[in-house]
């Protein structure tokens, strides 16, 4: 019987190791960074109602293909008039296959569905990960368009890696085909100075 491999982990164990080992000089194997997992996470006003956080979380769910957690306030904070206990965000931790489906199609059928999408940013966090703010999650092709009356749901999504630094973290995502946005002439000339 055969086991099912996602399509972005076989090309990573093809393709994107060996690249990375030639291109970066690691003589193990073991040195070429991967990703360990990706956090989908969405905030919520605290001023909302339970079905509005049910809805949230049916549609990250539905995203992620795994069942999302309502996070909960730790403290109370006044200003944001939040009361200890009350719901704030919805999140889910993907690792294994799932992380790498989800990757697959947010990579390659999600980010293109932006509207004007010219690339996403280069920078990443000073350890190798990677984050980007969706504000918008009919990107998706599960989601359905039908957005008579309701809002849209943003979501922040994390790529954690195991590379230490960004340029390694920044070259493997790049290789698993993330669009990155190419650095303008201006923007490139200031950091040669």
């Amino acid at each position: 019987m055969q086991t099912y491999v996602p399509t972005l982990k076989k090309s990573y164990l093809e393709t994107v190791v060996p690249e990375l080992r030639k291109n970066l000089g690691y003589t193990n194997v073991h040195q070429v960074p991967k990703i360990e997992k990706v956090v989908i996470n969405s905030g919520l006003n605290a001023s909302r109602d339970k079905a509005w956080v049910a809805e949230v979380q049916k549609e990250i769910t539905t995203i992620a293909g795994q069942q999302a957690v309502v996070t909960k306030a730790r403290q109370s904070v006044s200003n944001f008039k939040l009361r200890e206990g009350m719901p704030n965000g919805v999140a889910v931790t993907l690792r294994g296959s799932k992380m790498y489906d989800f990757l697959y199609r947010f990579i390659n059928i999600a980010l293109p569905n932006i509207r004007d999408f010219r690339g996403v940013s280069q920078k990443l966090d000073g350890h190798g990960n990677y984050s980007i703010g969706i504000t918008d999650s009919t990107i998706f092709p599960e989601i359905s368009h039908d957005t008579s009356g309701r809002e849209s749901i943003g979501m922040d999504i994390t790529i954690v890696t195991s590379a230490p630094t960004d340029n390694e973290g920044r070259e493997l995502l790049k290789l698993l085909g993330m669009p990155f946005r190419k650095p303008s002439s201006q923007a490139a000339a200031t950091a040669a100075n």
